[in-house]
């Protein structure tokens, strides 16, 4: 099992609260894209903990790319054209895209 890179070291707090992550922490983190925010939770034992709160995960940002949201658009004005094909069973649905895929 590998071992997840961390950051330890220290960073200075600016005027008005400032504080600047380093850019290999923030690229890593996906916290240099839009929208991205840190939760900060200031515990009993004086520790603040900072979570990256990313407005899409990082791990699903593929499907709202813009190539894949014009497609779901393409699908979704076939769906409501009735433009769709509704299969019983895998080998009906296979045939049929052996069929269309002939054309």
């Amino acid at each position: 099992m590998g071992t997840k890179q961390r950051f330890h070291g220290y960073v200075s707090l600016q005027r008005r609260g400032v504080v600047a992550l380093p850019a290999e922490l923030r690229e890593r983190m996906h916290l240099d894209e839009p929208g991205a925010q840190l939760e900060i939770t200031e515990r009993e034992d004086g520790v603040l903990e900072l979570r990256a709160a990313l407005p899409v995960p990082a791990d699903q940002a593929w499907f709202w790319t813009q190539r894949w949201q014009e497609r779901e658009r393409q699908v979704d004005a076939h769906v409501v054209a009735g433009e769709v094909a509704v299969h019983d069973d895998v080998d009906d649905f296979l045939a049929h895209v052996d069929d269309v895929t002939a054309e």
